[in-house]
């Protein structure tokens, strides 16, 4: 599954409540249909080396762009198109500009780029190893072309780290595409607060939500095409923490630049 955390960045803007009930078990047909999921998606991710341009529209509370992504074999680069839905001005085009060649130039920065790539994969896989033990699953609906599973927290389950505590508090559904068994859609909120340093440094509020859409790009190919995050909670000193984003990927094309520096004259001619 490409992209950073997926399992920890999605879940609709309301509280799903499970089918099964609290105290049931776990039901063994759907967590068959979980464990199909993940090695779909593990072996995907193994073998699926296509590189994509998109249209990204990110908002933020500070901040709603769009950018142009163009992907190579050797790293990604974007450029900023508008701003607060107005196109870049002249000052504003020439530091995009310098700064896509800065990186170009710089392999040290690719380098670091490349690093945190494989760091947010590395996670990624770790997270879908864990989804069908961190929580109770049961299917909610089927058809023709798909399977709607709600799950909740496992009590049993024991998070190795921080995100996978987070992830373990989460309640919602996802949608597994039959064709492939790959997962289409996760959707999800926080079922309870989760205190961070025993709440002396930090907490994340109950009910924040994540929603990650993934389509059908082209040619057998899945990528995520929405990511919606509004999880909120405070810190020491009462920073905000949590993150509140939406993400939209659209115009999917495959990307025949085969070079960073080819992928920088191709967004400089945009």
């Amino acid at each position: 599954m490409a992209g950073a955390a997926l399992i920890l960045v999605a879940l609709s803007s309301t509280q799903t409540r499970p089918v099964v009930a609290a105290g049931q078990g776990p039901d063994p047909g759907a967590l068959q249909v979980v464990r199909a999921a993940v090695e779909s998606e593990l072996a995907a991710n193994n073998t699926d080396k296509s590189v994509w341009t998109y249209r990204d529209h990110d908002r933020t509370p500070g901040k709603d762009a769009v950018f142009q992504t163009i992907e190579t074999p050797h790293g990604s680069l974007r450029r900023m198109l508008t701003l607060s839905g107005v196109p870049l001005n002249d000052v504003q085009t020439a530091a995009e500009t310098r700064r896509i060649a800065e990186f170009v130039n710089n392999p040290s920065e690719q380098a670091k780029a490349h690093r945190n790539d494989q760091h947010d994969d590395a996670q990624a896989r770790a997270m879908l190893q864990m989804l069908p033990d961190a929580f109770v699953w049961t299917i909610a609906s089927q058809d023709a072309d798909s399977t709607t599973l709600s799950f909740r927290p496992n009590p049993d389950f024991s998070p190795p780290d921080m995100q996978a505590r987070v992830m373990g508090t989460m309640a919602g559904t996802m949608v597994i595409a039959k064709n492939g068994n790959r997962i289409r859609t996760l959707k999800g909120s926080l079922s309870k607060d989760v205190d961070i340093g025993w709440g002396l440094l930090g907490k994340l509020n109950q009910g924040g939500t994540f929603d990650v859409e993934r389509r059908l790009v082209g040619g057998g190919h899945w990528q995520i095409a929405e990511t919606h995050v509004h999880i909120g909670g405070h810190a020491l000193l009462f920073h905000t923490i949590g993150q509140q984003e939406d993400e939209e990927k659209t115009e999917w094309k495959p990307s025949t630049e085969q070079t960073l520096a080819d992928a920088a004259r191709t967004l400089h001619a945009m």
